[in-house]
């Protein structure tokens, strides 16, 4: 694809609106926050999104295609590129990729792989678990619980970082640390049935080293623990329902 500069005149660049995506790439949510910035923005005029990932550079002339609001291109700025789309007359509306994303259903498959093994297979992703809980130093997979806390970790760190990248703030390392208790892990082995076989307490450490203030990054560990898609299935109640069909 080739080069596509935009030149917005310096007087009228405060008439344009700003949508900031920070580092997220157009698969993971940064078309849901340019759709809802595009609402706010009269037929006509521009939206400048700014991005850190430099995909967006390939990726959105093809979603402007596809709802018709015209590509104007891009241009480099100091911490992020800048992209320029005109709001359309026509196209898909926003709603429909709210509806799609409000919507949309995670789904996964796991077969028993024999032994104390599974494999789990989500979109074009794979990859092998253990039993439920395991005590011992080496196996050949991660237990299922760890698993658990890993996605816990992943979730809650990646979140800050994007958190972090949408208001300019960088961030060098992040390393959080996870230990969970489960409540009775004899409810698991039948041994016991007093108590339940999931964790009862989960703790832990964020290590962030940046630049930015102490107090800025207390909030954006705030707003991530409040948003976490992870922790919140954790402290709330999901409805479970799962059944068996023999074969």
């Amino acid at each position: 694809m080739s080069e596509q500069y935009f030149s917005v005149p310096p007087e009228a660049e405060s008439g344009v609106q700003v949508c900031d995506g920070g580092n997220l790439d157009c698969g993971s949510g940064l078309l849901l926050i340019i759709n809802k910035a595009m609402t706010a923005v009269p037929e006509g005029d521009i939206l400048e999104i700014r991005s850190t990932e430099i995909s967006v550079k390939e990726d959105l002339p093809a979603w402007c295609r596809m709802t018709q609001n015209p590509y104007l291109g891009w241009r480099p700025s100091e911490n992020h590129n800048k992209y320029f789309v005109r709001r359309g007359a026509g196209g898909k509306k926003p709603d429909d990729d709210y509806r799609k994303a409000r919507e949309y259903v995670w789904r996964t498959r796991v077969g028993w792989n024999g032994g104390m093994l599974t494999k789990v297979f989500c979109r074009n992703h794979s990859w092998s678990a253990g039993q439920p809980a395991s005590f011992d130093l080496k196996d050949d997979a991660p237990s299922a619980v760890e698993y658990l806390l890993g996605a816990l970790g992943s979730c809650l760190a990646m979140g800050f970082q994007i958190r972090a990248s949408r208001r300019n703030v960088e961030i060098e390392q992040v390393e959080i640390s996870l230990n969970g208790k489960i409540d009775n892990i004899f409810v698991f082995l039948g041994s016991e049935t007093n108590g339940h076989s999931g964790f009862k307490a989960i703790s832990g450490e964020a290590y962030v080293k940046s630049d930015a203030a102490p107090e800025l990054l207390e909030q954006l560990w705030r707003e991530t623990l409040a948003a976490s898609p992870v922790l919140n299935t954790l402290t709330h109640n999901a409805d479970v329902s799962i059944g068996m069909k023999t074969i």
